[in-house]
């Protein structure tokens, strides 16, 4: 009797791992949570309440992270870090359609939808941000969830815009853990508020500049002059190498040096190899309550370049960088049969928007950084969270 009792709580255990993993990993991203302003990190602007995404009033952004296992790799079986983000334009109820635009500045990378986006200049539903090898089920589980939720018709037809970036250094990346159900997990816990950064839903398994990347925020409101819109953005970051890494203009990667990933990358290579550039990338999601139509939200896309040079990245042959820009203004404004009035920023007028797109593409990559935490993945991989004292001390060797 005692070792049927021991079998059932054994098998009750296996059956509820999956998602032990994932609530325990939640409770882990959004505990003691550090930022960069938290480290005085001195950066340029005004940022919004929470100085996240989610100060731009509608999005809501949800997240599933999975951490299991230790050890060798066994395709398959894990060890697993990874998981899915996704982003709502309008919160999830909403089918409304929003202006958008992206941008691919190095295109060693996928995001999906992006052929309609560019001919319509529409995003509808949310974006989805997950590893390179699970883009295609969080995409189908994103019309499942939508049909589920019967937000669309049977006549219907639906094209989610979904990114990635390589985990597979720390994760299981073959073993295609990412499931249906968890990508309807982060649809269904989608909401407004703090954003969990650092080793949160896709961004779980990267890794940023030789230390431990993944998922951050940050946002930027304007002064009133310049029509006191916000602009938020989200990042999931798998990009750059140490010593190109620089915070507030402090050359961060070439003061704090050794114990980087990537060990076979760093062996001698012939003499114009690529092996040594990016061998990872990045998508940056950037919304805005301005109204702003879709040539002009390519246009705020492309500047997530800036904020991202700004930390050093050069945008290497492997590095898939690729962006989108969203605005929540102009509701209904692909009503039919139409035609609707639409409001937009003057082109005279949308340098300030520019600007804040740079400061809070910056700050939400430190962010993304400074909010990660140590992780050992497969085969011993260890990947080291940037150290925050250290970090303290050469931002005030170079008196910033």
């Amino acid at each position: 009797m005692q070792r049927q009792n021991l079998i059932a709580i054994l098998l009750l255990c296996a059956a509820l791992g999956r998602g032990v993993s994932q609530t325990l990993s939640k409770d882990h991203a959004n505990a003691d949570l550090i930022r960069a302003r938290d480290l005085g990190v001195p950066f340029d602007g005004t940022p919004g309440q929470l100085d996240a995404i989610t100060d731009v009033a509608g999005v809501e952004v949800g997240a599933t992270t999975l951490i299991r296992g230790d050890g060798p790799l066994k395709v398959g079986e894990g060890p697993v870090r990874t998981g899915v983000t996704v982003i709502f334009p309008r919160g999830k109820q909403n089918t409304d359609n929003v202006y958008a635009g992206w941008f691919s500045l190095n295109g060693n990378g996928e995001m999906t939808g992006t052929t309609w986006l560019e001919e319509a200049g529409l995003l509808k539903g949310p974006v989805g941000i997950t590893n390179t090898h699970s883009v295609g089920v969080v995409r189908d589980s994103i019309i499942a969830w939508a049909v589920r939720q019967k937000l669309i018709k049977a006549d219907e037809w639906s094209l989610p815009v979904v990114a990635e970036t390589w985990d597979g250094w720390l994760n299981d990346i073959n073993g295609f853990h990412v499931k249906q159900e968890d990508v309807f997990a982060a649809l269904d816990s989608a909401k407004t508020g703090p954003v969990a950064e650092g080793n949160a839903g896709g961004g779980t398994g990267m890794v940023c500049y030789g230390f431990k990347g993944g998922t951050g925020t940050a946002s930027r409101v304007l002064s009133k002059e310049n029509g006191g819109y916000t602009v938020g953005v989200l990042v999931q970051c798998n990009c750059g190498r140490r010593p190109q890494l620089t915070i507030a203009g402090v050359p961060v990667g070439k003061e704090i040096t050794g114990n980087e990933p990537y060990a076979r990358v760093d062996e001698p290579q012939l003499p114009g190899s690529e092996e040594k550039g990016d061998v990872g990338s990045i998508i940056i999601v950037v919304a805005t309550d301005a109204p702003l139509l879709p040539h002009q939200l390519k246009r705020i896309a492309r500047r997530a370049s800036l904020g991202l040079a700004r930390t050093g990245s050069v945008s290497g042959n492997g590095s898939g960088d690729i962006f989108i820009a969203f605005s929540t203004a102009n509701p209904h404004a692909d009503d039919a049969p139409g035609p609707n009035p639409v409001q937009t920023v003057s082109t005279e007028r949308i340098s300030p928007l520019f600007e804040a797109t740079v400061e809070a593409t910056e700050e939400a990559i430190v962010n993304a950084m400074v909010g990660a935490k140590t992780m050992t993945g497969i085969n011993g991989h260890t990947v080291n969270a940037l150290p925050h004292e250290r970090l303290q001390q050469v931002l005030k060797k170079y008196n910033r």
